[in-house]
């Protein structure tokens, strides 16, 4: 299997076999045979990663059906329905539903076949769960399954008014009611799907629909503007990538028309009123402060933070799931911080879609599988699994690529020690950067004491980021060795370290800086660094110096820096030494002995952030003690720095 992407949709494209209803009477190898020995069950384990003999596959496929549903406004919404299946025939019996709310095409079969026109044999995609392992474990297991486009994507007509728009969260809300109502379903409703998918999920708790029984959101955010403009500093390249490739989707490459719609009429007609979308490019480059906002956009109302109190309100269980190089990590932990309802937590070592570990990956279909199941299981069907009687975080700790262990937490972040590293003067001898400074546990005692470097604008993690992964340019995602991106700045590097360090949670960076230009963005990124000088990125955080300013997170934001970012906040750096504070995406990485620890900080990330000017600034960070600027690492208990 393999994942393609566009930004807020992964979507599972089989690549080793076609994923498609098996023929009627076919033995699919999951359900026991007729006749077979009552005694040949399997015994009822329910964990982490496991579920077996609670629930068994009743049927051998599933049967799709495609319409319009009318909303209230008269606007129409294409959904598709999986139906389990028996020797070709659908049940009768009324069932659980799940769904999904789509920015993308309901049916991601063209899609696919657009992004991914080499696959040989092409894949036979009629429904999302002819292209999601997951999901054909739900029908067969007694799930209806059903997708909807949301107004003015894939086949759906009507304007796309922007990404999660209230009137978007109304459909929601509606289409929850149509589901639970109609005669294969028993009333009972969930929700699936990643990015886009999992967002929908919070927006439509937000409105309390009864039926909404629970949900299981993937990579998904809680704060817009901290994804578009992190530290005040605008993702643009992310934001052109996905606003390109959905107006493609939205006007040009063409969902499959509903059944009945044999030519193509009403979706020809549908793909028109598409043309009069939502900008996405236009509106989020238009409002690059939290307080600001268009006739058709504004942070403080659209988006789950806009109303993050009715989704808190709502209670909705909710299985918050995650990967540690995803874009919404850290959003994922604050989801969990923040909810009320019941809930999980589980952050695997994962990007946003698609990565080159096939191990990995195929561990990441499987969990996520199993999971799901587990909880729809227990919310949906009342099936008693313990689901809520274990730990309800679960995450990998990753030792080095391809080698990860999953443990389990009753909190996040789970007990730390908070251990602080200075900037000190080198050389490491490590890397051939500007400075080659160094880290280390005592605090600096020199009162004139700072590395200055005229920044280079050329500066990148590259076009493999988990920025990029999110969008579609690169599916497998592979940081390169980023010593080539340290020599362009400043770094600060360890000695080898005399045992394993692991550190788990958010790493917190304090700069005292000054810049020749009044403003500079500061990128920092925490690396671990082998014997053999290969740099492997861990994580990393950005903030523009202008953007500084420390208020009150409106959530619980886990005592982490939270840069307010409204318009009357951002103040040019004066002459003097001033601090910056700013968290990392969190992690959980094992720093293995006799390699180094390495914070760099960059004034550009070109191929994945809008510069701060033309003018590359020269910038001062300073390491003396009246500013001694640090980092703060979360070290695992039983784990501590010596080196």
């Amino acid at each position: 299997m393999r994942r393609l992407t566009t930004m807020f949709a992964p979507i599972l494209v089989p690549v080793l076999f076609v994923a498609c209803a098996p023929e009627p009477g076919a033995d699919d190898g999951s359900a026991p045979a007729a006749g077979a020995d009552a005694g040949d069950a399997p015994a009822r384990v329910s964990e982490f990663g496991r579920y077996e003999g609670y629930s068994e596959p009743r049927y051998d496929g599933w049967v799709t059906t495609s319409r319009y549903v009318e909303m209230r406004d008269g606007v129409r919404l294409a959904v598709e329905v999986t139906r389990p299946a028996l020797g070709g025939m659908p049940e009768s019996e009324p069932l659980p539903v799940v769904w999904t709310h789509s920015r993308y095409h309901r049916n991601p079969g063209q899609i696919v076949s657009v992004l991914a026109p080499d696959l040989d044999p092409p894949p036979d995609i009629r429904s999302q769960v002819d292209a999601n392992e997951d999901l054909q474990r739900l029908v067969l297991h007694g799930y209806v399954v059903a997708a909807a486009g949301v107004r003015g994507s894939g086949a759906s007509f009507g304007r796309y008014e922007g990404l999660f728009s209230e009137v978007e969260t109304a459909d929601a809300i509606e289409l929850i009611e149509w589901l639970a109502s109609q005669p294969w379903s028993d009333g009972n409703v969930g929700m699936y799907g990643g990015s886009y998918l999992g967002i929908t999920q919070y927006m439509a708790a937000s409105g309390r629909p009864p039926a909404l029984k629970a949900i299981f959101p993937d990579v998904a955010a809680l704060d817009m503007y901290e994804l578009m403009y992190p530290g005040g500093v605008y993702r643009d390249d992310l934001i052109q990538q996905w606003g390109v490739l959905t107006r493609e989707f939205d006007t040009t490459i063409p969902a499959p028309p509903v059944d009945g719609d044999v030519e193509g009429v009403l979706l020809r007609q549908a793909m028109e009123e598409h043309k009069d979308n939502w900008d996405v490019i236009e509106q989020y480059g238009a409002v690059r402060y939290r307080d600001q906002a268009t006739s058709e956009h504004a942070w403080e109302r659209h988006g789950p933070s806009g109303v993050l109190e009715d989704i808190l309100e709502a209670r909705v269980p909710a299985y918050h799931w995650n990967g540690w190089y995803d874009i919404f990590v850290t959003d994922a932990t604050l989801w969990f911080a923040n909810y009320r309802g019941p809930q999980k937590l589980g952050i695997g070592a994962w990007p946003h879609a698609g990565m080159p570990d096939p191990e990995l990956m195929a561990e990441r279909i499987e969990l996520y599988a199993v999971e799901q199941h587990r909880w729809f299981d227990y919310w949906l069907k009342g099936i008693d699994n313990g689901v809520l009687d274990e730990a309800p975080i679960h995450y990998a700790v990753m030792n080095d690529p391809g080698d990860w262990r999953w443990v389990s937490a009753e909190a996040w972040p789970p007990e730390t020690t908070s251990r602080r590293l200075y900037f000190a003067s080198g050389a490491s001898g490590s890397v051939a950067s500007v400075n080659d400074g160094g880290l280390s546990s005592d605090a600096p005692a020199s009162e004139a004491a700072f590395d200055e470097y005229e920044v280079d604008l050329t500066t990148t993690t590259g076009t493999t980021s988990r920025w990029d992964n999110a969008v579609g340019a690169a599916p497998e995602m592979i940081y390169p060795d980023l010593t080539g991106t340290d020599a362009r700045s400043l770094t600060y590097t360890t000695p080898p370290l005399e045992s394993d360090l692991t550190v788990t949670g958010h790493p917190v960076v304090t700069l005292w800086v000054t810049s020749s230009t009044r403003d500079a963005d500061f990128f920092v990124l925490l690396e671990e660094v082998d014997p053999t000088g290969f740099s492997r990125y861990v994580t990393e955080g950005v903030l523009r110096a202008s953007h500084r300013a420390l208020e009150q997170a409106p959530w619980d934001n886990l005592g982490l820096p939270f840069h307010r970012s409204y318009e009357r906040d951002v103040e040019p750096l004066p002459d003097a030494p001033t601090e910056l504070r700013l968290d990392l995406h969190p992690t959980s990485t094992v720093f293995n002995a006799g390699h180094r620890l390495r914070l760099t900080v960059m004034g550009a990330d070109r191929d994945n952030a809008e510069e701060v000017s033309e003018d590359p600034p020269t910038v001062r960070v300073y390491r003396s003690a009246s500013h001694p600027s640090s980092v703060e690492l979360p070290i695992a208990q039983g784990s501590a720095p010596r080196s």
